[in-house]
């Protein structure tokens, strides 16, 4: 019976570590940083603003269509569900290596 459990546990870990990696790819495939917007004498203008180097950095983009600003939205809401699954899926996974190893290594 014990060797039931722990090939359905291995199965999850090895679906969880599946889904950790597709995760990390689609954080990847999007784009990077996110918009701030500055008025300047009555003009609204954007900024693209991301990390470089551990610097945050102010890119000018200048005046932005209302398709380019939805994408940045859409963006950083997906970038947030992404990062909430990938903390989800590394706890499990955690959890799951923890519940194979017992006595012996996994």
């Amino acid at each position: 019976m014990r060797g039931v459990i722990k090939g359905v546990l291995a199965e999850e870990l090895e679906n969880s570590i599946r889904m950790k990696r597709e995760y990390e790819a689609a954080l990847k495939r999007l784009p990077q940083g996110c918009l701030a917007e500055k008025k300047i004498r009555g003009h609204k203008y954007f900024y693209l603003v991301k990390r470089i180097d551990k610097k945050v950095r102010y890119i000018y983009k200048g005046k932005i269509s209302e398709e380019e600003k939805k994408k940045f939205e859409e963006a950083k809401v997906m970038r947030a569900k992404y990062r909430n699954l990938l903390s989800r899926v590394k706890k499990q996974i955690k959890f799951l290596k923890g519940a194979l190893r017992g006595k012996e290594a996994v």
